[in-house]
């Protein structure tokens, strides 16, 4: 098995970069190979730049995107693993999706770039199992008492991934870890993590259907 990770922060030895090795860890022990995409140390530029908006209406794939296509295509499993900066991924990480799942390859209206607008939307990515990560310093009560986590999941898993064709989505949190006072939870938040792993590199592992679920939550909420 082969997995990607896409991590986004300044420092790799900081505690989101300690959340994503114990993550690896089962992958690791089981002798599976890891491919970790490092934005900030690769100096990744998340500018969605003239080129990029050039491919969307037929121009050619902006230089080094066809790269990170094949890094993904290369893949059997998928993760994300970021700090959660104002109720989302960073910045950073979000101006990588945006320039890397392309149309045409990522996802694609109609048949061409002429039925933009007119066609149905097809998904055009396989829905290879991916998990994300998200390490956030206010506490789980925050995030259910404003719906923030429910937000990132429709924001991430539904409307980016599951929009793509990648439906398999698993989101998890690590919450409330700032301060020398939280050390007992990022300790926790470790042993989480390695669990989260060991289940989502399980080859009988369940598949998720995020935007099947995600319906069948507002629909039991009466909301459509």
């Amino acid at each position: 098995m082969h997995l990607l990770t896409v991590f986004s922060h300044p420092w790799r030895d900081s505690y989101p970069g300690a959340v994503m090795d114990a993550f690896h860890a089962p992958f690791d022990e089981a002798g599976h190979t890891i491919d970790v995409r490092d934005l900030h140390r690769e100096r990744f530029d998340p500018r969605f730049i003239p080129d990029d908006h050039a491919h969307i209406w037929g121009g050619p794939v902006p230089p080094g995107i066809a790269d990170m296509h094949r890094r993904v295509e290369r893949a059997d499993r998928l993760a994300f693993v970021f700090p959660v900066y104002w109720w989302s991924m960073p910045a950073l990480m979000k101006g990588w999706i945006e320039r890397v799942f392309t149309v045409g390859w990522a996802y694609q209206y109609g048949s061409s770039v002429t039925d933009r607008g007119r066609a149905a939307l097809r998904g055009l990515l396989p829905s290879m199992p991916t998990a994300l990560i998200g390490i956030g310093g206010s506490k789980e009560a925050t995030y259910d008492r404003y719906g923030y986590d429910e937000a990132m999941r429709t924001q991430l898993d539904v409307g980016v991934f599951a929009y793509c064709g990648i439906d398999d989505v698993e989101s998890h949190l690590v919450t409330d870890v700032e301060g020398d006072h939280n050390a007992p939870r990022r300790e926790a938040g470790l042993a989480r993590a390695d669990e989260i792993g060991r289940a989502f590199a399980a080859a009988d592992r369940t598949p998720r259907r995020a935007k099947e679920e995600h319906l069948a939550r507002r629909r039991a909420r009466g909301e459509i």
